[in-house]
This record gives structure tokens, sequence and C-alpha cells, in this order.
């Protein structure tokens, strides 16, 4: 199994008006609607969107699926290995990522180099293999056909700064983000949908554990029963272990936000590391582009101050 690397990852080189990014389907269907909707707002952001030839497909018997495995691994390595293409956004979520990801040929889109990737939720999945697989940092952000990137101007502008000028997105949080354990702690931000991390442990080529790791989670549709069992089990495989702080997320359709955060604390408390809540990132109405593979620091003051997590460097070159 594949070591946390310790050190930041390759960060990608940042966009320009011109810079052609292609959209790609690895989980589910996409709405055909919602599609043409977010290439227009790529437009307007002077991109050259292309989209991948199997993206509109829906798998024949499978229709909670993008078309086949097969196709959608294709999809997603061509584009990368493109040198005409400057990055890879996915259209949404959904879930197929985890049938597709050992059929792409990691060492082919190593050799390619990184690019600036975007997405959420079962992309998670994807997050982990370029990190563990191919050493590249990506965005952990809103995705070309979700609501959030359609309908939320500071989700969609946050993306375009993330993207363009990243240097003026240095320091991530909303209002609402808090210390669920006051401290400060520094790290290689890791993470994503917390459900598929731990779908993901104990597969081959999976993190063994987090040492050297900040992690940032969220999820969608778990009750807290549910969030429970997924964090025991990260706990058990020792997929945590030497993490240094966590930093929270949306936790949409989990049930009451105090049963939440009940489970949170249980889980996470006795680690005795800093945790922030409600940052403002994964499916919530606003979620914020956050750079995994790149150096940050957690800062939640226990006096109730201001808490934030801020990259070291500017997510794109």
């Amino acid at each position: 199994m594949a070591p946390w690397r310790t050190a930041p990852a390759d960060r990608p080189s940042r966009l320009r008006p011109g810079s052609r990014v292609a959209v790609v389907a690895p989980s589910g269907p996409v709405p055909a609607d919602r599609l043409e909707a977010g290439l227009g707002v790529l437009r307007e952001w002077g991109l050259e969107p292309v989209v991948a030839p199997h993206v509109r497909d829906v798998h024949p018997e499978l229709d909670y699926l993008a078309g086949t495995d097969a196709d959608r691994a294709a999809d997603l390595q061509a584009a990368w290995c493109d040198p005409a293409v400057d990055a890879v956004l996915c259209a949404r979520g959904g879930y197929g990522a985890h049938r597709m990801v050992d059929l792409v040929d990691w060492a082919a889109v190593r050799a390619a180099g990184p690019k600036a990737f975007v997405g959420y939720s079962d992309i998670t999945v994807l997050h982990e293999a370029f990190a563990l697989r191919a050493g590249f940092a990506t965005l952990h952000g809103p995705m070309v056909a979700t609501q959030a990137f359609l309908k939320d101007e500071p989700t969609r502008e946050h993306l375009r700064a993330t993207l363009f000028e990243p240097e003026t997105v240095l320091t991530l949080g909303l209002d609402t983000a808090a210390a669920l354990v006051p401290g400060r702690a520094r790290g290689v931000l890791y993470g994503g949908c917390v459900s598929l991390l731990a779908a993901d442990a104990g597969t081959p080529h999976s993190r063994t554990d987090a040492r050297g790791g900040l992690l940032v989670v969220e999820d969608t549709g778990e009750e807290p029963y549910r969030l429970d069992g997924i964090l025991t089990r990260l706990l058990r495989s020792g997929a945590l272990e030497g993490v240094s702080g966590v930093v929270c997320g949306s936790w949409q359709e989990c049930g009451p936000y105090e049963k939440v955060r009940a489970v949170l604390a249980d889980r996470f408390g006795p680690l005795g590391i800093p945790v922030i809540e409600e940052l403002g990132f994964g499916h919530g109405p606003t979620a914020l582009t956050l750079p995994l593979g790149v150096e940050a620091v957690l800062d939640a003051p226990a006096d109730g101050g201001r808490c934030t997590l801020t990259v070291e460097v500017p997510a794109l070159r």
C-alpha cells in the first residue's frame, strides 16, 4: 500500500483567458440542461470548454452511471494526457468513481504532469488517486453541472479566483466557521467526502496513515449513526493515525446539526488535535474551493476568534 506523501504535491499551472478545459463525468449521469448552463459560465470566464466524448452517456443497464466504467476512465485519461488541455473539470459526482479508478493508467497520468482538477463528493476517490498515485495537487470544489456552481455566486467566484488568481484566496473560511476543538495545526491538505474516504480505506493504493496530513471532511445524506460508523471505520483502520488537525465542511441532510456535532466531537475529540467546524465547503449552498496536496495552517482560537484555514502557497502556480 502507498504511504502518505509527507511532502506537498506538485501544483498545476493557473488558468488564463483562452485556456482549454475538458469536462468529464467519472461518476453519475449529467442533466443536459445543467451541463449546458455550466458550460456557458466557463465560456463567460473566457475559457474554452471541451466536453469529453462520454459525458452525456448513461449506462445501458445501470442508469446511475454516466456510461460504462471503461468509457468514463478513458475520458479522464484522454483529457489528462492531451497536451492541448489545461484543466479537467468534473460535471458532477453521484456514484461510480470507485468502479473506474483502477482502469486509469496512472503512470501515463503521472508522465503527463499536473493539471487543475476540480470536483467533490464521489470525486474524492480520484483526489486520493491523484495524490497517492501521481503526486498531484487537486481542487476540492464545485462541479460544472451542480446547483451550487450554477446558483451561488460566492461559490462560483471562489472557484474562478482559485483557478485564475489563486494568490487572492489563500485564507479560507465562511463566518460560520467555529472551533469544535481549539488549537492550531499545520499539514498537507487531503480528504473530501468522508464516506468515500472510509470506502477507500484498506483498498490497494489507499493511504495507510495520515502522518503530515491535515484532514478536510464533509458529507451528505448520512444520518448521525451512519456518520459515527464511517468515522469509526477510519479510526479503526489506522487511516487517521498521525493526522495533525481536522477541518469540517457541510453536513447536508445528515440530521439535526447538534447531533452531527456530537458525533464529530465524540470521534475526533479524543485525538487531541484541533478541529474546525462549518468552514463552508462540500454539499452546502455555498461551497468554497479547497486545494488538496498543499501545506496549510488551521487556526481555531480558544477565545472564540475567527477560525480560518490558510494555505501557505497558492493552489496553482
